[in-house]
Protein backbone atom coordinates (compact mmCIF):
# COMPACT_ATOMS: atom_id res chain seq x y z
CA UNK A 1 0.00 0.00 0.00
CA UNK A 2 1.28 3.15 -0.80
CA UNK A 3 1.70 6.22 1.45
CA UNK A 4 -1.12 8.03 -0.47
CA UNK A 5 -3.08 4.91 0.15
CA UNK A 6 -2.75 4.87 3.53
CA UNK A 7 -3.29 8.07 4.40
CA UNK A 8 -6.62 8.48 2.47
CA UNK A 9 -7.47 5.36 4.46
CA UNK A 10 -7.23 7.73 7.52
CA UNK A 11 -9.56 9.89 6.20
CA UNK A 12 -13.28 10.50 8.10
CA UNK A 13 -15.96 12.68 7.52
CA UNK A 14 -19.66 13.31 9.22
CA UNK A 15 -22.67 15.41 8.33
CA UNK A 16 -24.43 16.80 11.46
CA UNK A 17 -27.60 19.31 11.94
CA UNK A 18 -28.43 21.39 15.31
CA UNK A 19 -31.63 23.50 15.59
CA UNK A 20 -33.43 26.00 17.97
CA UNK A 21 -36.04 27.38 18.47
CA UNK A 22 -36.26 31.59 18.77
CA UNK A 23 -36.68 32.99 22.15
CA UNK A 24 -40.20 34.42 22.97
CA UNK A 25 -40.02 38.23 22.16
CA UNK A 26 -39.12 40.12 24.57
CA UNK A 27 -36.57 37.55 25.64
CA UNK A 28 -33.50 38.66 27.28
CA UNK A 29 -31.65 36.25 25.26
CA UNK A 30 -28.89 37.54 22.57
CA UNK A 31 -28.38 35.92 19.23
CA UNK A 32 -25.23 33.88 18.91
CA UNK A 33 -24.34 32.08 15.68
CA UNK A 34 -21.05 31.19 14.39
CA UNK A 35 -19.38 32.45 17.14
CA UNK A 36 -20.97 36.19 17.00
CA UNK A 37 -23.01 37.71 18.15
CA UNK A 38 -26.19 39.50 16.18
CA UNK A 39 -27.46 42.30 17.77
CA UNK A 40 -31.25 43.16 17.17
CA UNK A 41 -31.67 39.85 16.68
CA UNK A 42 -33.85 37.26 18.40
CA UNK A 43 -31.56 35.14 20.20
CA UNK A 44 -31.82 30.99 20.55
CA UNK A 45 -33.36 28.57 22.96
CA UNK A 46 -30.72 26.37 24.44
CA UNK A 47 -28.99 24.85 27.29
CA UNK A 48 -25.79 26.57 26.21
CA UNK A 49 -25.99 29.58 23.74
CA UNK A 50 -27.86 27.81 21.01
CA UNK A 51 -25.26 28.92 18.52
CA UNK A 52 -26.71 26.22 15.94
CA UNK A 53 -23.71 26.87 13.61
CA UNK A 54 -21.12 25.64 15.68
CA UNK A 55 -23.13 23.02 17.44
CA UNK A 56 -23.67 21.23 14.41
CA UNK A 57 -19.99 21.79 13.27
CA UNK A 58 -18.31 20.06 17.06
CA UNK A 59 -21.12 17.21 16.26
CA UNK A 60 -19.69 16.32 12.59
CA UNK A 61 -16.12 16.74 13.93
CA UNK A 62 -17.07 14.21 17.21
CA UNK A 63 -18.23 11.68 15.14
CA UNK A 64 -15.75 12.11 12.33
CA UNK A 65 -13.07 11.73 15.05
CA UNK A 66 -14.98 8.68 16.51
CA UNK A 67 -15.31 10.73 19.97
CA UNK A 68 -19.06 10.84 20.28
CA UNK A 69 -21.53 13.09 19.21
CA UNK A 70 -22.64 16.88 20.74
CA UNK A 71 -25.63 15.03 23.55
CA UNK A 72 -22.26 12.79 24.99
CA UNK A 73 -19.36 15.51 25.17
CA UNK A 74 -21.95 18.54 26.07
CA UNK A 75 -25.17 16.96 27.58
CA UNK A 76 -27.59 18.82 28.89
CA UNK A 77 -27.20 17.33 31.97
CA UNK A 78 -23.81 18.33 32.32
CA UNK A 79 -24.12 21.65 34.10
CA UNK A 80 -20.47 22.70 33.19
CA UNK A 81 -22.21 24.03 29.83
CA UNK A 82 -25.37 25.50 31.13
CA UNK A 83 -24.67 29.33 29.04
CA UNK A 84 -21.30 27.94 27.02
CA UNK A 85 -20.60 29.84 24.30
CA UNK A 86 -20.35 28.23 20.78
CA UNK A 87 -16.67 29.26 20.66
CA UNK A 88 -15.74 27.35 24.02
CA UNK A 89 -17.50 24.64 22.41
CA UNK A 90 -15.26 24.28 18.92
CA UNK A 91 -12.21 24.81 21.64
CA UNK A 92 -13.29 21.81 23.85
CA UNK A 93 -14.01 19.98 20.48
CA UNK A 94 -10.69 20.65 19.30
CA UNK A 95 -9.14 20.02 22.34
CA UNK A 96 -10.86 16.25 22.52
CA UNK A 97 -9.66 15.55 18.56
CA UNK A 98 -5.74 16.69 19.12
CA UNK A 99 -5.81 14.89 22.28
CA UNK A 100 -7.20 11.59 20.23
CA UNK A 101 -4.11 12.78 17.32
CA UNK A 102 -7.29 13.53 14.84
CA UNK A 103 -6.33 16.22 12.84
CA UNK A 104 -9.02 18.75 11.24
CA UNK A 105 -9.09 18.80 7.69
CA UNK A 106 -12.03 21.44 7.58
CA UNK A 107 -15.20 22.10 8.11
CA UNK A 108 -18.51 23.47 6.29
CA UNK A 109 -21.68 24.72 7.81
CA UNK A 110 -24.53 26.04 6.36
CA UNK A 111 -27.25 28.33 8.12
CA UNK A 112 -30.83 27.54 7.39
CA UNK A 113 -33.53 30.03 7.98
CA UNK A 114 -34.67 33.46 7.26
CA UNK A 115 -32.77 36.05 10.10
CA UNK A 116 -30.42 36.62 10.87
CA UNK A 117 -29.02 37.36 6.89
CA UNK A 118 -25.20 35.62 7.41
CA UNK A 119 -23.97 37.01 3.81
CA UNK A 120 -23.28 40.54 5.24
CA UNK A 121 -21.07 38.82 7.78
CA UNK A 122 -20.19 36.00 6.66
CA UNK A 123 -16.30 36.29 6.47
CA UNK A 124 -16.35 37.82 9.80
CA UNK A 125 -18.13 34.36 11.62
CA UNK A 126 -16.01 32.08 9.25
CA UNK A 127 -13.20 33.55 10.97
CA UNK A 128 -14.40 33.33 14.55
CA UNK A 129 -15.28 29.72 13.78
CA UNK A 130 -12.13 28.89 12.19
CA UNK A 131 -10.15 30.41 15.23
CA UNK A 132 -12.04 28.96 17.40
CA UNK A 133 -11.26 25.46 15.99
CA UNK A 134 -7.71 26.25 14.84
CA UNK A 135 -8.63 25.05 11.55
CA UNK A 136 -10.68 26.25 8.67
CA UNK A 137 -14.29 26.54 8.51
CA UNK A 138 -16.53 28.21 5.49
CA UNK A 139 -20.16 29.07 5.83
CA UNK A 140 -23.23 29.56 3.73
CA UNK A 141 -26.50 30.44 4.60
CA UNK A 142 -30.17 29.66 3.09
CA UNK A 143 -33.86 30.03 3.68
CA UNK A 144 -36.56 27.27 2.92
CA UNK A 145 -38.49 29.44 0.91
CA UNK A 146 -41.41 29.49 3.53
CA UNK A 147 -41.58 25.64 4.23
CA UNK A 148 -41.32 24.34 7.58
CA UNK A 149 -40.21 25.81 10.95
CA UNK A 150 -36.89 27.59 9.83
CA UNK A 151 -39.55 29.08 6.85
CA UNK A 152 -42.76 29.86 9.33
CA UNK A 153 -39.65 32.21 11.23
CA UNK A 154 -39.61 29.62 14.53
CA UNK A 155 -35.92 29.02 14.46
CA UNK A 156 -32.73 28.18 12.74
CA UNK A 157 -30.99 25.11 11.95
CA UNK A 158 -27.80 24.23 10.53
CA UNK A 159 -26.22 21.19 8.83
CA UNK A 160 -22.09 20.84 8.91
CA UNK A 161 -20.07 18.32 7.66
CA UNK A 162 -16.43 17.68 8.79
CA UNK A 163 -13.08 16.39 7.19
CA UNK A 164 -10.19 15.03 9.57
CA UNK A 165 -7.54 12.45 9.52
CA UNK A 166 -6.82 9.60 11.91
CA UNK A 167 -4.15 8.85 13.37
CA UNK A 168 -1.34 6.26 11.87
CA UNK A 169 -2.25 3.11 13.63
CA UNK A 170 1.03 1.93 15.81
Amino acid sequence: MTDVTAALRRLRTAIATDAHAYAPEHAARRMMLACCEWPGERGLVGHSDGDVAAHAACDALLQAGGLGDLGTVFGVGDPRWREVSGAAMLQHTAGLLAAAGVTVINVAVQVIGNSPRISPRRPEAESAMTTALGAPVTLAATTTDGMGFTGRGEGVTAVASALVVLPERA
